[in-house]
């Protein structure tokens, strides 16, 4: 019962977090998950609570969704996210945790150069950068770091911002739940756990959309750099025991 509880609380704090920067549940609550459930486990069950947080985010920003980025992105996206759902699931449980730590650690510096370049994106590039985040989606989950940067190139910001990247990741996540499923890698009691984290990413999204015109972005950059450092360590952690 303190397990779920925990998770529970850890997931309210993630889904307030990703309100206001666009970003962070995974990275959050993907270590908690691993070590509560395993890692063949937690993938699937963050996955559906994914489903259930961009779908918040997506509705408390609804107006201001630009459609043409979101079908760039998603187009290519989703497909290559089923490609990489069906890789995970070929990996080991220990090479799964690895290569999440590895990933998460490896995106600070990505991230970071890609801010100093100050680059502008159109929508082919939005679309090459969708079908690349989208298999690195299906493999190894919590890619935000890179779709923000990439939403933000291409001249989002705010609401906009929030509510295109979130409606973008939606469809992502919806075709690795699928493939999960296909794949019978998706059993009742995860769905059912899923759902229940998810209903917890939902209700923090609404209660960080009251904060997130309050974010300075320097703060914003060192929480999702902290929180990446964070879950990488943690991950890399549960590989080597």
């Amino acid at each position: 019962m303190m397990s779920y509880l925990f998770v529970l609380a850890v997931g309210l704090a993630a889904g307030c977090l990703s309100g206001i920067v666009g970003t962070g549940s995974s990275l959050m609550l993907l270590p908690v998950l691993v070590y509560t459930y395993g890692p063949k486990q937690a993938v699937p069950i963050m996955a559906v609570a994914a489903v259930m947080g961009n779908m918040a985010r997506v509705a408390a920003w609804w107006r201001l969704v630009d459609w043409k980025a979101v079908a760039a992105y998603t187009v290519p996206g989703v497909p290559a996210a089923a490609l990489g759902a069906r890789t995970l699931l070929a990996l080991p449980p220990s090479a799964i945790e690895a290569v999440l730590g590895l990933f998460f650690l490896a995106m600070i510096p990505i991230r970071r150069w890609h801010v100093r370049s100050g680059r502008r994106l159109n929508l082919w590039a939005v679309s090459v950068a969708g079908a690349f985040i989208g298999f690195l989606t299906g493999l190894v989950l919590s890619t935000g770091p890179l779709s923000v940067p990439v939403f933000t190139s291409y001249g989002l910001t705010g609401g906009a911002f929030l509510s295109t990247e979130a409606a973008s990741s939606l469809a992502l996540y919806v075709s690795k739940v699928a493939t999960f499923w296909q794949l019978g890698a998706m059993p009742f009691s995860t769905l059912l756990q899923g759902l229940i984290v998810g209903a917890s990413l939902m209700l923090g999204t609404y209660a960080g959309k009251v904060m997130v015109l309050r974010l300075h972005p320097s703060a914003f950059a060192w929480i999702l750099d902290a929180l990446m450092l964070f879950s990488g360590l943690s991950l890399l952690w549960a590989a080597w025991r």
